[in-house]
């Protein structure tokens, strides 16, 4: 199979075409959290899967970096928060180097977000809350998978699905306390939007710690 069979053209724009005009109001935002909002919210009611789906990405302790994708589970002025078990190869690089990178990338709107920070684990009580709102079946999983250990066959997984099902009965399912959620505290966080010729927007929001002021700036694409 070729290059040509794997990979789409570039797409083409009529040369002699007026191009689109600037847009004034996405440059004159001085705050990325209302704006991720309406972006956000946008993404809700035409991204056909997943809108909360991002890639998020971490460092190993041989400076090897590390991507995979997750879902985004609260977004405030606090950060952005997602989930996942501490023993993990993620959560290990978090334990290791509390610092980490997310991507929101919106086919349907030709948008991404990317943002960059600190990570913090959220309290037990924030954690204990959004496992219980979990379905049953995926409390009883995050018992039963020793996340990114190696697994013999499906059988084993079932196995011990079957394990903790019996364990727990019909009862409440606890949260176990390798089941954690983080929070990425931005530093910076950039949007992105498709423009004719790759010739895109990109407006950036940075600052040095959480809670200082936002500086802007937009940048050549």
């Amino acid at each position: 199979m070729s290059g040509d069979d794997l990979i789409p053209p570039s797409p083409k724009y009529d040369p002699d075409a007026a191009p689109p005009p600037d847009d004034a109001a996405l440059f004159a935002e001085n705050e990325p959290f209302q704006l991720f909002e309406r972006w956000f919210k946008e993404a809700k009611e035409k991204e056909p899967r997943d809108p909360n789906a991002m890639a998020l990405s971490t460092v190993d302790a041989q400076g090897f970096p590390d991507v995979r994708m997750v879902l985004l589970k609260a977004a405030d002025r606090q950060g952005f928060v997602f989930y996942t078990n501490a023993e993990s190869a993620k959560g290990r690089q978090l334990e290791a180097n509390a610092r980490a990178a997310i991507v929101l990338y919106w086919k349907s709107l030709n948008r991404q977000i990317r943002v960059r920070g600190i990570i913090e684990q959220v309290s037990d009580a924030e954690a204990d809350a959004y496992f219980q709102s979990r379905d049953r079946g995926a409390r009883l999983g995050a018992w039963a998978s020793e996340q990114s250990r190696p697994l013999p066959d499906r059988l084993a997984l079932e196995k011990r699905i079957a394990e903790f099902a019996l364990k727990y009965g019909v009862g409440e399912v606890p949260r176990p306390t390798h089941w954690r959620g983080y929070r990425l505290k931005p530093l910076a966080i950039e949007f992105w939007r498709d423009r004719p010729f790759r010739l895109h927007d990109r407006l950036v929001f940075t600052r040095d710690e959480p809670g200082a002021e936002w500086s802007k700036a937009r940048l050549y694409p």
